[in-house]
């Protein structure tokens, strides 16, 4: 496992947060900027509850790949990091396809480019 894919999965745990914060107190103007979704949609209450939730997730999921990196070490540190990577291409495909394509390049491409480096 090279350092440059421990950084990349640190990256990726830095991403799931910032998306965290942006889900859960960005105004509805920037979420419909980095979401792409209308501005009246996401006045909506019960839409930023939603959103608060989602991002409730995307913070856990960024926690647990940053402590993930203090926590273990060596094959029990590639196998975390590979299952987390394998779960956010599942996760980004899914969204690419339902939500905004913009979703294939913010996540689903650097979860697969770390999940394969932590091949090599």
């Amino acid at each position: 496992m090279t350092t440059f894919a421990l950084i990349l999965t640190g990256l990726i745990g830095l991403e799931h947060l910032g998306i965290m914060f942006l889900e859960m107190f960005a105004g509805p103007h920037t979420q419909a900027n980095a979401f792409d979704m209308p501005i009246t949609f996401l006045k909506q209450e019960n839409a930023q509850i939603a959103l608060s939730n989602q991002g409730i997730y995307n913070g856990a999921l960024g926690l647990l790949i940053i402590s993930s990196l203090f926590l273990f070490n060596g094959a029990t540190l590639l196998t975390v990091m590979r299952l987390l990577m394998f779960f956010i291409m599942i996760v980004g495909t899914y969204g690419g396809l339902t939500a905004t394509r913009k979703i294939f390049i913010l996540q689903l491409l650097p979860a697969t480019v770390t999940f394969i480096l932590l091949f090599l």
